[in-house]
This record gives structure tokens, C-alpha cells and sequence, in this order.
């Protein structure tokens, strides 16, 4: 057995399974899929801090079961930004995303009719983990690029850095763990 670190997220204990990105830097793994425990309660303490919003998006894949609940306690309309095109997507709108959990760019798509429900709505995005904020800008960049406006962003843990941004909503710190 590895190496954990425990935390309390939203009343839920959980031990996290400590994971290597590159030589000098671990993190802490955290993946709500599969927790529905954990995704209930994190998502309604994050309604409880977050301001009024018509719609949440979050990126693929990580935040959608958050997203996903916090729209079925709250305003009942999520959009999910894709990393891939899929074939119901018409006219899709695209910007450039690097994670720290990733190797290498990807890139975030919304379709036209995702555009369409987002205009003139009031937007909440919502992830699991904010640490770089790379895929926070990504998806603001997309819902700049329509229009949309944002009220706020949120995430369940705030890792390294992010801890002390003022601009996100978040439940728990989350250290990085230097080699």
C-alpha cells in the first residue's frame, strides 16, 4: 500500500491516495466517481457559498457528477464543455487547456446549442479540483468567447496555489507535496 492523505471534505473522511506527477511534485488524488456520498454532501455545502446561477458548466470529465448534483439540488440545467467532438455537436467553439494532471494541451469544445442555453444566462462553473486554474480559464475563455456571464466559480478542494485565490469558492485546501 501506497502512501494517503486524510482529510474531511464536507463532514466526509476520506484518505487519498498520494500520486506522482513528475519528479519533484505529488498530489493528493482525489476522484469523485463512484462516491456518491461525498458528491451529495460536497455539492450541497458548495450551493450553500455560491452566488445565484441559471446554468453550471464544468469541463469534461472529473466535475461532471459534481455539476450533475448541484443542478438537480439547485437550478437544474448543467453544460458540460467536451474534449472531443461528438457527432450531435454542431457548430462547436473550441480553446486550449493544459491540466496538471494531463501531459499534454487538449482542448475544450461547446456546441451550438450548449451556446444557445448559455446566452444571456447567469453562469457557475464548477470543478473538483482547482490547482493550476488552467481549466477554469479555459472554460471562462469559451464562455467569454459567447458571451456568457459568469457569477462564479467553485470547486470542492483548492490545491497548492489556488488556496489563496480570491476569485474561487472552494470547501477544503489541498497541499501539494514537494519531493
Amino acid at each position: 500500500m501506497g502512501e494517503y492523505y486524510n482529510m474531511t471534505i464536507a463532514g466526509v473522511e476520506r484518505s487519498l491516495p498520494i500520486c506522482p506527477i513528475n519528479e519533484h511534485l505529488d498530489i493528493a488524488g482525489f476522484i469523485m466517481f463512484g462516491d456518491v456520498e461525498l458528491t451529495e454532501k460536497a455539492s450541497a455545502a458548495l450551493l450553500e457559498k455560491c452566488p445565484e446561477h441559471d446554468v453550471i458548466v464544468t469541463a469534461e470529465s472529473k466535475g461532471i457528477p459534481l455539476a450533475y448534483e448541484m443542478a438537480r439540488l439547485g437550478c437544474r440545467n448543467y453544460v458540460v464543455a467536451r474534449k472531443g467532438i461528438k457527432a450531435y455537436m454542431r457548430n462547436p467553439i473550441s480553446t486550449d487547456v493544459r491540466s496538471i494532471t494531463t501531459s499534454h494541451v487538449q482542448k475544450l469544445y461547446l456546441s451550438e446549442d450548449d451556446c444557445i442555453n448559455l446566452k444571456g444566462k447567469r453562469i457557475l462553473i464548477v470543478d473538483d479540483v482547482v490547482s493550476t486554474g488552467e481549466s477554469l480559464a479555459a472554460m471562462e475563455e469559451l464562455l467569454h468567447q459567447i458571451g456568457g456571464k459568469v457569477v462564479g466559480k467553485a470547486c470542492v478542494l483548492a490545491e497548492g496555489d489556488a488556496m489563496d485565490r480570491d476569485d474561487i469558492i472552494f470547501l477544503e485546501p489541498l497541499p501539494l507535496f514537494e519531493k
